[in-house]
């Protein structure tokens, strides 16, 4: 049993991931996922900048953005000595070039590997515990008055989750929130567009995550 100090946290999503879905646009959140988790460039400019455009202009994402928000991306499943070269580092990276933040700090850091969530099976992915268990918050960092906890993909929200508590114990005056680039949509048959800006809520049940929507 795990006692969580923040049960709840706010998170936005601009694109959506259909793993089965058999339209257009599932198939090309497919391909999106690709980029992402390879890193291309040229892809996240792309997409960092229709997030800046639902940030700014349709004003989708609230304050999670601002000059004022530090964007800390949430670590690979392994320890990496590269500050920012997996794909949610990529992906803070890109927003930050597109004026969505004061900076990307990457002090939130995995002390040990948990199994990768994309290649286990449902039931043998790593659980919120274990997400927190690996987490290790370095002090380099003076204390933040917004952070913005970055990911490439959020299903169901354990490693976000897991992050903001480890992030609060750090800095527990800090206003904090999360962005995934894409959520996915594992349980609708199929989608019908690709991008589909959303706020929502990543719970505590007792026992596990839970995301909504």
């Amino acid at each position: 049993m795990i006692s969580l100090c923040r049960p709840l946290l706010h998170f936005s999503a601009c694109y959506v991931y259909s793993p089965r879905g058999v339209t257009p646009a599932a198939h090309g959140s497919r391909r999106l996922r690709e980029r992402v988790k390879g890193c291309d460039a040229s892809w996240l400019a792309r997409y960092a900048m229709r997030v800046r455009e639902q940030a700014f202009e349709h004003r989708q994402f609230g304050d999670l953005f601002g000059p004022s928000v530090i964007l800390i991306p949430v670590p690979c499943s392994m320890p990496s000595s590269c500050e920012t070269s997996w794909a949610a580092g990529q992906i803070a990276l890109a927003l930050l070039q597109q004026g969505l933040a004061a900076a990307v700090w990457t002090g939130l850091r995995r002390q040990c590997a948990v199994r990768k969530s994309a290649t286990a099976p449902s039931i043998g992915r790593p659980t919120v515990a274990e997400h927190y268990e690996s987490f290790v918050v370095d002090s380099s960092l003076r204390a933040p008055g917004r952070i913005a906890l970055v990911d490439d993909v959020v299903t169901r929200g354990r490693t976000l989750l897991a992050a903001s508590m480890r992030m609060h114990e750090r800095f527990p005056s800090a206003q904090l929130g999360a962005f995934a680039l894409a959520r996915t949509l594992g349980l609708v048959p199929d989608i019908e567009q690709l991008v589909d800006p959303c706020r929502g809520a990543i719970t505590w049940t007792g026992k596990d995550a839970r995301r909504d929507p």
